[in-house]
């Protein structure tokens, strides 16, 4: 390996240490079948990818992220944990069968459970909850 190319790349990405680290991923990519930005010139792929880097054909800061990328081991991704309640809940057969399934438990304590009609709940849940509308809520700083 020339002198001359590692004194250039220097210029570029001035700890040596993270030189190292840039160009070794830049020779891997070489050896995975990346294209070389700059003749061979019947070099190996470690003198090619300073090479690339002392033209500034390869920027460090996209080696970096390729670099990254090619040492984690696990990838985590920020998704919600699904409770099984809530897997369930959301499944429409799971509805129809925990349906039937209360209706049994019911029938088996002596119990019934009986639909209740749309006008009959409505008064209870008014009164359990309230609501408010923005016209009234005016009306009551006006008086």
């Amino acid at each position: 390996m020339a002198r001359v190319t590692v004194e250039d790349c220097v210029e570029k990405v001035p700890n040596r240490f993270e030189l190292v680290m840039v160009a070794s991923q830049r020779s891997r990519e070489i050896s995975a079948g990346a294209e070389p930005k700059v003749d061979r010139d019947n070099d190996k792929n470690p003198v090619v990818a300073l090479r690339e880097i002392a033209d500034e054909r390869v920027l460090p800061t996209e080696l970096h992220a390729s670099l990254v990328q090619s040492l984690q081991r696990h990838v985590e991704v920020d998704e919600p944990e699904e409770d099984g309640f809530d897997a369930m809940a959301s499944n429409p057969e799971f509805a129809g069968i925990a349906g039937q399934m209360s209706e049994q438990m019911a029938a088996a304590a002596g119990m019934a459970i009986e639909d209740v009609e749309e006008d009959e709940a409505a008064p209870a849940a008014t009164a359990a909850h309230p609501t408010v509308s923005y016209e009234d809520a005016d009306a009551d700083d006006k008086a």
